[in-house]
């Protein structure tokens, strides 16, 4: 354990490679050292999510359950099925086997973690039975109390939110989920860290991050090019920044600043050049026209290239490039169709509004310029083919902007404008947005899997009801006493 604190110690000073080396000699005896080493490798792959990064994690998880197995308590058939029904006695169980227990758990929460990468389905049924099993583990009496917690369902959901504040669950609540989670805890768990690594570069990192979600956009600029300056081992951690600070400067409708990073990205970063190049062209496009011929830009090639650029994980599509790609089709022809607000609607996409909407001001400016939008649709002499869907999309964004305000009788105009008229690729969007302004959330679910089908992001906006559903006080405080369902 003392070695592996030591690697702990490398790995926070920027030292990547030195703490992997120390442990990957006795990955396979040591279930501490297998943990440590596999852990290392899981978060390499989720910032590059090169194939050979990814499989080579998965190896090392599948290795690092197989050398904490060795460690478990042995256990015979009807001892096994007694244990399934009533759930394992930790007083049977030696010190040893209770690390050994805690460390397989963490291990799978891990794996867990990687399966959803996949946006699929399955990748979701994958991932959640293994944080099932995971979770099972973690409740046993004893081992909460051996770790400092106090056994009760309150505290096995604060050791959940500690796990929550880590990379992979702070890129799913921000992208899938509400974008919320319990910040207090997470600034709490990092505290020691940042006295401790100051400069640590996950430190800078997780702090910036953390800002992020509280709305405080410049303070986390600052950290996450601290973050940057901190170390050349890690290049993908730059590329995590960039994609941060290209959000957090598109939050404020900076969008000359958005675009520096999202150009970076799409030069330097592998994890996805179709997301990358439709950012750049999507953020491009907020932009007076002649502001992009001084950047050197042509927004239409580059929509035009999303296509191409699409990857295939596991012969499978990744949701977010065929989302794009299917956006970007309207400048395939000879006349394009421009998007109105992409930024916008990408914003939307990954999450952003809950983030901004702690920001009352910020709101607003976002709520001017869908205004006026708003008022050029409207004024077109002669409308496109594309027209009704622009219209439903800024209602639709109009609609979250005056939510995050409180002003939700205005909010309900806007979601109902364009309920009524179908328009495939935000109809489901806006029945859950207004459903969450009347919290009739217990229909919500069936009211968008059984009339809608095939639409875009579909198992996104599924993952995204649940979420919703474990907050639904939130937005009740907002109501008028007088909309408040019965």
């Amino acid at each position: 354990m003392k070695e592996c604190s030591g690697a702990l110690d490398l790995f926070l000073n920027n030292r990547f490679m030195d703490a992997l080396a120390l442990l990957k000699p006795r990955r396979n005896q040591s279930m501490y050292h297998a943990m440590g080493y596999s852990s290392i490798l899981v978060m390499q792959a989720g910032m590059t999510f090169e194939p050979k990064d990814m499989d080579a994690a998965m190896s090392s998880l599948g290795e690092s359950l197989q050398t904490c197995q060795k460690f478990r308590k042995k256990v015979g058939i009807i001892e096994s099925l007694s244990n399934f029904f009533y759930r394992q006695q930790a007083e049977r169980l030696t010190e040893e086997e209770m690390h050994a227990e805690l460390c397989y758990a963490e291990v799978l929460l891990q794996k867990a973690a990687l399966t959803f990468l996949d946006e699929s389905i399955i990748g979701f049924i994958k991932g959640g039975m293994r944080i099932r099993n995971s979770y099972q583990i973690y409740k046993v009496l004893r081992l909460m109390e051996f770790l400092g917690f106090s056994g009760d369902r309150a505290s096995v959901n604060s050791l959940f939110t500690s796990f929550g504040s880590g990379e992979f669950s702070s890129r799913c609540h921000f992208s899938l989920g509400i974008g919320d989670g319990d910040l207090k805890e997470a600034e709490a768990l990092l505290a020691p860290y940042k006295n401790k690594f100051p400069n640590g570069a996950l430190i800078l990192f997780y702090t910036a991050r953390i800002a992020v979600l509280k709305g405080n956009f410049t303070f986390a600029q600052e950290k996450y090019l601290a973050c940057i300056a901190s170390q050349e081992e890690w290049r993908q951690i730059h590329h995590l920044c960039y994609w941060e600070l290209m959000w957090a400067y598109s939050f404020e409708q900076n969008w000359r600043e958005a675009y520096h990073y999202a150009n970076l990205l799409s030069k330097e970063s592998k994890w996805s050049q179709a997301v990358y190049v439709f950012q750049k062209a999507a953020i491009l496009s907020m932009l007076p026209e002649e502001e992009v011929t001084e950047l050197g830009e042509n927004v239409v090639q580059l929509f035009r290239q999303v296509e191409g650029l699409r990857l295939k994980i596991a012969g499978k599509s990744i949701p977010t490039e065929k989302f794009a790609a299917k956006k970007a089709q309207r400048y395939v022809s000879s006349v394009p169709g421009k998007l109105v607000v992409p930024a916008l609607e990408m914003m939307y996409v990954w999450n952003g509004f809950t983030v901004v909407g702690k920001r009352p001001e910020l709101t607003e400016n976002i709520l001017s310029t869908l205004e006026k939008t708003e008022d050029q649709l409207r004024n077109e002499t002669h409308p496109s083919e594309y027209h009704q869907d622009d219209e439903c999309l800024v209602q639709l964004l109009k609609g979250l902007c005056l939510r995050e305000l409180g002003r939700l009788v205005q909010a309900e105009i806007c979601f109902n404008r364009v309920i009524s008229r179908w328009s495939h690729l935000t109809a489901p969007h806006h029945t859950l947005e207004l459903t969450a302004c009347f919290f009739a959330m217990q229909n919500c679910f069936f009211v968008c899997r059984m009339n809608y089908k095939d639409y875009s992001m579909e198992s996104r906006l599924h993952f995204r009801i649940h979420a919703a559903l474990n907050t639904m006080g939130s937005f009740a405080a907002k109501l008028p006493p007088s909309r408040t369902p019965a």
